[in-house]
């Protein structure tokens, strides 16, 4: 397991791209956290750090969001936290989302763990304390 510690806001940063550096071929990452652990604040940093331009907020009404990375290729960002059954999951082509070869980085995977692969890559993130993270990451 390896952890990475977020200071402040202000450290946001170094840490997506401390993250980023070591997604090496990984492309389907989970990320695990209580409501407000700010799975989605660092999501956008490492968003940032891939050259995407666009805003990058949480999909929770679309469940989906598309990003294109510097490189142009696709990011996929997925909130499943008001999805119900895996059929709702099963019905927007997630499985194909999964094995596109594209980033997909996933809030709330609880929600839809029977369908991801066995090389996904878990990430917690964990408040600790007001403006303090920490990320673990399992599967590197």
């Amino acid at each position: 397991m390896k952890t990475i510690a977020i200071d402040s806001l202000e450290s946001i940063d170094a840490a997506a791209k401390e993250f980023a550096q070591l997604l090496g071929d990984n492309r389907i990452v989970a990320f695990y956290g209580s409501m407000g652990a700010g799975k989605t604040t660092f999501i956008s940093a490492l968003c940032r750090y891939l050259g995407v331009e666009d805003d990058v907020c949480s999909p929770t009404f679309t469940i989906v969001n598309e990003y294109r990375a510097a490189d142009g290729d696709s990011i996929f960002h997925f909130d499943f936290y008001r999805i119900d059954s895996l059929k709702e999951a099963m019905d927007i082509g997630f499985e194909e989302y999964l094995y596109s070869g594209s980033l997909c980085l996933i809030e709330w995977p609880e929600k839809v763990e029977q369908l991801l692969p066995e090389e996904t890559l878990n990430v917690t993130i964990a408040a600790t304390g007001d403006d303090s993270r920490i990320i673990e990451i399992e599967n590197i």
